[in-house]
């Protein structure tokens, strides 16, 4: 564990330890509490940043990733660029495969930091920043032909048990210490079900009172086993009507939640004007699910959430635009 007044090696250093906030603005006029673990300000801005170094670290520990070996992921952006963080500290070439659905800010990010960046083109119909499952599994050919070409190390996020631990050991872990254990419930948007499983378990292994919620586009919830009417939700960075998610335990999961794209962009900049905290679509769709859960079986709980990026990474979609009317006088 990282202290505030140390001295670090790298940036690798400065992955976890992220500050937990009460969002007392927000939840204003609600009986309960939000409280939102920031995980934005990692290095990489966002949640993934821990499994990098998780899956990395972990590798390397066990004989499975070789000095100077090439690593390859497939990403939405975020765990990409985690991975080109770590790996550009330890001096590993990293390639990231990612659809040209997801927001170019993320592709423009891993470059910057040293990784090769493939970009897959989407399904005939598809709209960019509207990833389906079939997008995705042209994503993942692509990334199997690119591990067999290069005989590289595939930093499966999907798979790895390392995507668990990260947030098992560590995230839920920051948590239960920092609020005091004084959590009711949590919630979280699903994309690989690393976060969720690995907070969820820990979190009942705490105290199996805890209700975990799984979070869902509504359209495309298939782990709540709704039929796909939305493939191309503007969720980025999960929801992709995947039923097969090796790292999830359904046992751990208490209720299943479905987010209006609308509620999640509303959600995402009420956060920001409330709270001062600029995230991203997921981020918005957990906030959105923390409040319906105080409208309901969660009313004068406190509910913990992973702020999951930085709104910084979706400039250039439809998140902040059309910009909000000028108010009070402000231009």
């Amino acid at each position: 564990m990282k202290r505030q007044d140390e001295l670090l090696l790298s940036a690798i250093e400065a992955i976890g330890q992220t500050p937990l906030v009460e969002l007392a603005h927000l939840v204003r006029g609600h009986s309960g509490r939000i409280l939102a673990k920031l995980e934005h300000l990692n290095p990489g801005a966002s949640k993934k940043d821990r499994i990098a170094r998780q899956i990395i670290e972990d590798a390397e520990a066990d004989g499975e990733l070789k000095p100077g070996q090439t690593v390859v992921e497939l990403t939405s952006g975020n765990t990409g660029t985690g991975l080109a963080i770590v790996c550009a500290v330890k001096g590993y070439p990293f390639v990231a495969v990612m659809s040209r659905g997801n927001s170019m800010e993320r592709a423009r990010m891993m470059a910057a930091l040293g990784a090769e960046v493939v970009l897959v083109d989407q399904l005939p119909g598809s709209r960019p920043g509207q990833v389906s499952g079939g997008d995705l599994e042209l994503v993942e050919r692509r990334t199997q032909q690119t591990v067999r070409q290069r005989a590289a190390f595939r930093a499966d996020q999907f798979r790895l048990r390392a995507c668990f631990r990260a947030h098992y050991l560590h995230t839920a872990q920051e948590i239960l210490d920092q609020s005091g254990g004084e959590v009711d419930a949590f919630c979280d948007f699903v994309g690989t079900a690393g976060s969720f499983a690995g907070c969820a378990a820990r979190l009942k292994e705490h105290n199996p009172a805890i209700r975990c919620y799984l979070v869902e586009p509504e359209g495309a919830a298939v782990l709540a086993g709704e039929p796909v009417r939305n493939p191309n939700h503007r969720i980025q960075g999960g929801g992709y009507s995947m039923s097969d998610l090796p790292l999830l335990d359904r046992g751990n999961v208490d209720g299943y939640l479905q987010i209006r794209d609308t509620e999640a962009i509303a959600a995402a900049r009420l956060l920001a004007r409330t709270e001062g905290i600029f995230a991203g679509f997921s981020s918005g769709a957990n906030v959105a699910a923390a409040l319906r859960l105080l409208q309901g079986p969660c009313v004068g709980k406190t509910i913990a959430v992973l702020i999951c990026d930085s709104g910084l990474k979706y400039l250039s979609t439809d998140l902040w635009e059309p910009f909000p009317a000028p108010q009070n006088g402000i231009h």
